[in-house]
């Protein structure tokens, strides 16, 4: 099947699935009294929000890996690998045929794998949503919790790319192939461990993290196509379909918030196609909102232990400090979708332009 048929197809079926399921699952949320739980320690005009269904975050997982399992099927039965394909001549040697079928099983222990490991974190998070909401424990599963299933979950994948190659190699633009070799470990746990939580954070605010996650996926079906890794583009279309079906209803006023369950799920995999096109430092420009969101916590944390209570934000992750400086929820989010999105696009022509020639 053709790569730009196929990723079309997956958004519209994904988005068509994530849409149309808000019909049922909002109003089965809301039976079960699966209500979003408001801390005092945002802003006070969040307690609006309070009782609002959450785990929302089931309408674009499931959109997603539907539409990715039905296309990889019908590509199957129409004779096709979308995930393994990789681009070569039509008289390759023998030698290149044989780093192709290398390739392509690489491709699909990362694109399997990363999904697979993206659900794993979405499992984690409806764990602390269930937590949450049922049990009435209102910071979920406690942090020696979270952390001990996070690393359980980190060193099977991490494993998993380390089979597959044991020198670690990333791609750097414009420095070429780098091999971590011990250091893959290290910077593995930071990049998954950072971009989780950083999703999480993002997840402040009505249809915030669904938007700036869409053109993070957008960038990515561009990247992976230059990376020869088609399996992602087909996996970002349908993730960028299926969030657009969830952000229907999640737009502001929100009939639904996505819940940890769809925020670790939406980290888990955007560091899925990162490690898939071997470039997990381009997260800096695709989530560019989730370092910033992720960074400005870490520095008001830092700050206010160093000088005993002084601040740098009004409140932190950052969209609040623009919350509290009177910025309504959607120009933020369309400011803060914007900066994504242009980041998104430097990370694509720093990959065209970055790669050897």
């Amino acid at each position: 099947m053709n790569i730009v048929v196929a990723c079309i197809l997956a958004a519209v079926i994904s988005f068509a699935i994530a849409f149309g399921l808000g019909y049922v699952v909002i109003p089965f949320l809301h039976k079960l009294k699966f209500g979003q739980t408001i801390l005092d320690i945002g802003p006070k005009w969040h307690k609006n929000k309070q009782g609002t269904p959450t785990m929302g975050g089931i309408l674009f997982i499931l959109g997603t890996v539907i539409a990715f399992v039905v296309v990889v099927i019908i590509d199957k039965v129409l004779g096709g690998d979308i995930i393994g394909s990789v681009n070569v001549g039509e008289t390759a040697s023998q030698f290149i045929t044989e780093q192709v079928s290398s390739k392509a099983s690489s491709n699909n222990i990362k694109v399997w794998g990363g999904l697979i490991m993206a659900l794993g974190f979405a499992f984690i998070g409806f764990l602390d949503d269930y937590i949450k909401v049922v049990k009435k424990r209102n910071l979920g599963l406690t942090i020696l919790q979270k952390t001990v299933l996070q690393v359980v979950l980190m060193v099977g994948y991490l494993l998993c790319l380390y089979i597959n190659d044991p020198t670690g190699s990333m791609f750097i633009p414009f420095f070429g192939v780098v091999e971590t070799k011990i250091f893959f470990w290290l910077i593995g746990f930071a990049v998954i461990y950072a971009t989780t939580n950083a999703a999480n954070f993002t997840d402040g605010i009505d249809g915030l993290c669904g938007s700036v996650t869409v053109t993070a996926a957008i960038s990515f079906i561009a990247i992976a196509g230059l990376r020869n890794c088609l399996g992602i583009s087909l996996l970002a279309s349908a993730l960028a379909g299926g969030l657009i079906g969830y952000l229907i209803w999640n737009w502001h006023p929100a009939k639904v918030m996505m819940g940890d369950l769809g925020s670790m799920f939406l980290g888990g995999l955007i560091v899925a196609f990162a490690y898939a096109v071997d470039c997990p430092i381009i997260i800096l420009l695709t989530g560019i909102i989730y370092v910033a969101e992720f960074g400005s916590d870490v520095i008001q944390i830092g700050y206010f232990k160093l000088t005993h209570g002084k601040r740098i934000f009004k409140m932190a992750p950052i969209h609040h400090h623009f919350e509290m400086c009177g910025w309504k929820e959607v120009k933020i989010v369309k400011i803060f979708t914007l900066v994504n999105l242009i980041g998104g696009v430097l990370a694509v022509l720093v990959t065209y332009f970055g790669a050897p020639k």
